[in-house]
């Protein structure tokens, strides 16, 4: 046997760990698709439900620690992010945050929204109009949450659609359209398309032109967040004015 000496690759200048949900399959593309050079993303992924419902969101808690303790050891992550709007609004900001540090060494984690807080309050937006594809049930507590933040959902509208499979095949142009009409319907400053499995990216951009306001998702927010937090460029190749701020 030849043994061969070998030299180490210096570490990424940040490191990113990210908790998707089973049922999720956008968040991951999302962010592939903008991160910046010198930005190490590492993923895993967390039991969820094939049906969005308040227990279903409830009871990835028991399992958040073991998905997050799955990421790569020994990597100091500069921020770690759960991705799930609902779940987070359900199970509660500072709990999930508790949750991945039981799993995973991060110093700092964040969720869909604190990161949509931080954005509104960043942009100075109090009133948004909101699209979900979730019941309506599902998005009350989320809506109530962000009133005690401060931020309004006086217009709200929903595909009213709680199977995961579907909800990741509703097409930009549906998005577009209900957004558009949710946003001509009442005295708002932004616009949120709430859910991390939603596809949201190619409709930020058009509904930004058409609407002359500031358009949020729930990928697009957590992303801005998760680099800020870092301390990573904020500069970066995705959709929407926050993330060229």
């Amino acid at each position: 046997m030849s043994a061969f000496s070998y030299a180490l690759e210096a570490l990424p200048q940040k490191t990113l760990g990210l908790v998707v949900l089973q049922s999720d399959e956008t968040i991951e593309q999302d962010f592939r698709h903008v991160m910046p050079r010198g930005v190490a993303l590492h993923v895993t992924r967390v039991p969820s439900g094939l049906e969005v419902s308040q227990d279903s969101l409830q009871a990835m808690a028991q399992t958040l620690p073991a998905a997050a303790g799955l990421l790569p050891r020994g990597l100091g992550y500069d921020a770690v992010g759960y991705g799930c709007t609902s779940g987070t609004a359900q199970i509660g900001a500072a709990r999930i945050a508790a949750l991945v540090r039981e799993g995973v060494d991060a110093a700092h984690v964040t969720e869909p929204v604190s990161a949509l807080i931080a954005a509104c309050q960043s942009m100075g937006i109090t009133r948004l109009a909101m699209l979900s594809p979730y019941v309506a049930d599902v998005s009350a507590r989320l809506r109530n949450v962000l009133q005690e933040a401060g931020i309004e959902t006086p217009v709200f509208g929903s595909f009213e659609e709680a199977e995961e499979q579907k909800v990741v095949r509703i097409d930009a142009g549906s998005v577009i359209r209900a957004a558009t009409d949710l946003a001509g319907s009442g005295d708002v400053d932004g616009v949120f398309l709430s859910c991390t499995n939603l596809r949201t990216f190619s409709a930020i951009d058009p509904l930004e032109a058409a609407t002359g306001l500031p358009v949020l998702s729930s990928n697009q927010v957590l992303i801005w967040d998760m680099l800020r937090r870092a301390g990573a460029s904020l500069d970066v190749a995705g959709p929407g004015n926050l993330l060229h701020v």
